[in-house]
């Protein structure tokens, strides 16, 4: 190996080494304040129930299934945990 090559092998090595060094994502790390939670949509409370609709009552007859995600959505609306 010529000396040129071994300078520029040690450079990537130290280089990396010290980027491991740098990392913040460990038990060290400061703590990051979490963004405030956002009120859900009227939209996003409707997929969500038409989707939890899909999983459990697929077969069910789709009238049913409207009035179930109705009040899937009232009570994601109010933000009570949702009943059936």
């Amino acid at each position: 190996m010529t000396p040129s090559r071994l300078i520029v092998c040690l450079a990537v090595l130290g280089s990396g080494l010290a980027l491991a060094a740098c990392e913040t994502t460990g038990p060290g790390a400061p703590a990051v304040a979490a963004a405030p939670k956002q009120p859900m949509t009227h939209s996003e409370a409707a997929m969500e129930c038409w989707m939890g609709t899909e999983k459990s009552d697929g077969r069910m007859n789709l009238d049913k299934r409207a009035d179930i995600v109705d009040r899937c959505i009232e009570q994601k609306m109010k933000g009570a945990p949702p009943n059936r």
